[in-house]
């Protein structure tokens, strides 16, 4: 088949094409994580699905490294690549909901925010990220931890269907009823399958949420730790939020005499109903005396928004992550000599709770395997200054040494680094060889390889 040029791609989509001879190249080649500096030789700002199918067909028969840009929020930078193409969904943002079956579709570049905003004024939610600038489909296609899963289990739980344009440039739908396989696959699989340009979500009933951030002396992070690894166990799904290790930013409701120095953290989040919220909640008060919080009723997408600040694009980024089963005294100890390292005011440690409704689901009924962890922790390297790239990504790389012989093998692709491609088989545990098989049917050529890849 003869090749597509850039002037017969230009004719068969409707978004902008920019190469590099085009004033907004460099605009257009920017993602999030502002470590990541590629050149791509052609992006695609796709105004739909159609437009999509024809980056995917312009990549395939040109040979090219392909590309895909949801959000753009890939800590890796798969987002992006040199010499390649990239299929840029971040104009595709629509949200439309249904009310009255409790649904709502959204297309492949929408942002959690986005999704929040369409669903709140009905009162209703599914489960989302911590950050609301993060994109639906990446999060999603790892998985999808956040604020509601303990009641609502994973963003993939919730998954109804997707619209997907797969290697050879058709579009599928996948779901229960078409294409079994590859809906499988993508609850959890990461973008090995295919471009996805929408997603259809089960909501629940959500409109405001009890909860925020409480602030806990580091000499008390031991007895957080330990209480709320009790609490967490069997508390009511409704009762969310996690413990982190943060430098206290310059907000009015924390002491001015401590802004900027490192705390450990409760961000609570109870989704039942209002009138009981501050009754669960105080059981993280109980931990250890509270030296600043800003809880109360609100909006979900306010907490679901609230760290946004901290983490604007641009900032370098460096993450690892692993499963916890059970967070063992070893464990906590570790967390004691390294989260109150915390480099600056936008890194971070969180470690989620991932049981609850998440552990309802059997672990090969959806790619997302870890349904016996308990816990998902990520140390979230984000700092603004490149110079101090080598030393806060030791502080990371250092912190996951020391946590990992307590955790499982495996861990949440979606908080993988570039170099974790050799633990690809172990974060799927179980079902990768069922994984491989699928890429093998709607991928052989590997063309969708910018991810943690799952060889065929």
């Amino acid at each position: 088949m003869a090749k597509i040029s850039v002037d017969q791609l230009r004719e068969r989509v409707r978004g902008a094409v920019v190469t590099p001879q085009d004033a907004a190249y460099d605009e257009a080649r920017k993602v999030y994580n502002a470590m990541i500096d590629r050149k791509p030789a052609v992006v695609v700002r796709c105004a739909g699905a159609a437009d999509v199918m024809a980056t995917v067909d312009f990549a395939r028969e040109n040979g090219l490294d392909l590309a895909v840009r949801g959000g753009s929020h890939s800590v890796p930078g798969f987002g992006t690549c040199d010499d390649g193409v990239v299929a840029d969904l971040t104009g595709m943002r629509g949200v439309r909901v249904d009310p009255g079956d409790r649904t709502a579709r959204a297309e492949g570049g929408a942002t959690w925010g986005d999704f929040n905003a369409a669903t709140h004024v009905f009162g209703l939610a599914t489960t989302g990220g911590i950050i609301s600038t993060t994109g639906v489909g990446g999060l999603t296609l790892g998985g999808g931890i956040g604020y509601l899963c303990r009641g609502q289990g994973l963003s993939c739980d919730n998954l109804v269907s997707a619209d997907v344009v797969t290697a050879d440039g058709r579009l599928v739908v996948a779901s229960e009823d078409e294409n079994e396989d590859l809906y499988w696959a993508l609850r959890g699989g990461g973008g090995n399958f295919g471009a996805v340009t929408s997603l259809e979500f089960r909501l629940a009933p959500v409109q405001d949420v009890y909860g925020g951030p409480m602030l806990f002396e580091l000499a008390d992070a031991g007895a957080v730790l330990r209480g709320y690894r009790e609490l967490i166990a069997d508390a009511p799904r409704q009762l969310g939020g996690f413990p982190a290790f943060q430098i206290a930013p310059p907000l009015p409701f924390i002491p001015e005499d401590r802004h900027g120095e490192p705390f450990i953290l409760i961000v609570a989040c109870w989704a039942g109903p209002i009138g009981e919220g501050e009754r669960a909640v105080q059981q993280f008060r109980e931990f250890a005396p509270v030296v600043a919080e800003h809880v109360g009723p609100m909006p979900y997408p306010a907490l679901n928004s609230a760290f946004d600040a901290l983490v604007p694009p641009g900032l370098q980024h460096y993450w690892k992550a692993n499963f916890v089963t059970e967070l063992s005294d070893a464990a906590i100890e570790a967390h004691l000599v390294h989260g109150p390292r915390v480099p600056v005011v936008n890194s971070t440690v969180h470690i989620y709770p991932i049981n609850g409704a998440c552990h309802d689901v059997p672990q090969d009924a959806t790619a997302f395997a870890y349904r016996d962890a308990s816990f998902a922790t990520v140390i979230a390297g984000m700092w603004p200054d490149p110079a101090d790239n080598e030393a806060n990504t030791a502080w990371v790389r250092g912190y996951y040494e020391a946590t990992a012989p307590h955790s499982e093998e495996g861990g949440y692709v979606n908080f993988m680094a570039g170099d974790d491609q050799d633990r690809v088989r172990a974060n799927y545990k179980g079902n990768y060889d069922r994984l491989v098989e699928v890429k093998r049917a709607y991928d052989p050529d590997n063309l969708f390889h910018l991810n943690q890849n799952i060889k065929p």
